[in-house]
């Protein structure tokens, strides 16, 4: 006979990973955009405070996803991942001027999350903007080129990476229509 109580146990341990996770992740993703709105104000303490907290609470949902691999996969954890990825990668441009690889993210979230940073990014183009940085301006429109022009090589298989990807290009639009009205007013 089938062993029911084994498979609903299995199926409630799974699920209350789950809600775990979903969690976790919401504590990741709020703590991600707290990052990025302290950068946006230029609160740079106070965005190296929240890092230091949102790496605390990734650990925590990193070492969930130890015990059912499996919810790896899930949307909760994946959409923390992403923004996780997009507020390091902006906090490293904002306070070292670079970008850099993050350990321990699959390639495909990686990139997802990469291609969120092109908004912030802009966010940030504009800022400068009105403050007459016509060279950090630029600066940020050659990364988002860069980054666009890498992304363009990827076999992009999955329609959540193509459009992402294409979100990528229309933020570079915007950034090479904002040098060039720049340029312009000189």
């Amino acid at each position: 006979m089938i062993n029911f109580d084994d498979i609903r146990t299995e199926l409630e341990e799974y699920d209350s990973f789950r809600d775990q996770i979903i969690t976790i992740g919401r504590d990741v993703i709020k703590r991600s955009k707290l990052v990025i709105y302290a950068l946006h104000r230029n609160e740079i303490e106070n965005a190296k405070a929240l890092v230091q907290e949102l790496e605390t609470v990734r650990a925590k949902l990193i070492s969930k996803i130890k015990d059912t691999p499996g919810l790896a996969y899930e949307g909760s954890f994946k959409a923390a991942t992403q923004e996780y990825v997009e507020a390091i990668l902006y906090y490293q441009f904002v306070v070292n001027g670079e970008l850099k690889d993050i350990p321990g993210i699959r390639s495909n979230q990686f990139i997802l999350g990469m291609c969120d940073l092109p908004g912030e990014l802009n966010r940030r183009a504009v800022y400068l903007a009105g403050k007459g940085k016509t060279e950090e301006v630029t600066k940020i429109r050659d990364i988002v080129e860069v980054i666009y022009g890498e992304l363009l090589t990827l076999n992009a298989r999955n329609n959540e990476m193509r459009r992402k990807i294409d979100s990528v290009k229309y933020e570079l639009r915007k950034l090479e229509d904002l040098v060039l009205s720049l340029k312009l007013k000189r």
